[in-house]
């Protein structure tokens, strides 16, 4: 079984609890407006087998502490489905946290893997319909559907949220989600993502349109504002 990964980083401390290693996997079928990993737009060629990447993420172990581990991120992780099976089945038996960051598109035997997943870190793209596939280019179903999956196992699931101005920086779209999260079950956290525009240059390497130059990075100041309004909220 071989996956495809663009890149491993280690030592990070924003994708998930504790000192985590992140392996980016390529591939993505979604095309979000604000995305700063278009370069992991496109499925490389397969790069590594599953035991082979196992190896090389068993050596942070010792970095993980108590409440650090693995997160595969991307891309879209769960389109290599199959192939994460394989990793995770040996990163539980080495007894390592496994995260997974996903839109919530996936390919193959979904139910196996979330037996060896301890958190899901779900990216809320928009909880509005249009708004949604405005931002996507796809279906709000596939997050929906996804979101149905989940509900019926265990796995923890801690929430990340885009803010974006003049888009969803307003306390209706707040409401709306707080509403739209009672439909997921074993919520931990919720964080909110200031936009910001750091990889927009690779879109000019890579050919592609930047579409939302003219959109200015999210105030944080803001941006911290409105979580203080969602945490109120009942």
């Amino acid at each position: 079984m071989q996956g495809s990964i663009a890149s491993i980083e280690t030592m990070s401390s924003v994708d998930g609890p504790g000192i985590r290693t992140v392996v980016f996997m390529s591939g993505c079928k979604k095309r979000c407006l604000y995305c700063h990993n278009p370069e992991m737009f496109q499925m490389t060629k397969p790069n590594y087998e599953a035991k082979e990447l196992f190896n090389k993420l068993k050596r942070y172990k010792n970095y993980f502490g108590k409440k650090g581990g693995i997160t595969f991120s991307g891309g879209e992780p769960l389109l290599q489905t199959n192939f994460l099976i394989e990793v995770c089945k040996l990163l539980k038996q080495e007894n390592i946290h496994v995260a997974i960051d996903t839109a919530g598109d996936y390919i193959g035997n979904i139910d196996e893997l979330l037996k060896y997943v301890d958190l899901i870190i779900l990216d809320i793209k928009d909880t509005r319909k249009r708004k949604y596939e405005y931002l996507t280019n796809q279906k709000i179903e596939t997050q929906e559907n996804f979101i149905k999956l989940i509900n019926k196992t265990n796995v923890k699931v801690s929430i990340r949220q885009v803010i974006i101005p003049s888009f969803n920086d307003n306390l209706k779209y707040i409401k709306s989600l707080k509403k739209y999260l009672t439909k997921v079950k074993n919520i931990q956290d919720v964080t909110f993502i200031p936009y910001h525009k750091l990889g927009s240059e690779k879109y000019l390497d890579l050919g592609l349109v930047y579409k939302m130059t003219n959109i200015p990075e999210m105030d944080k100041t803001k941006c911290n504002e409105l979580f203080k309004e969602f945490k109120k909220l009942t």
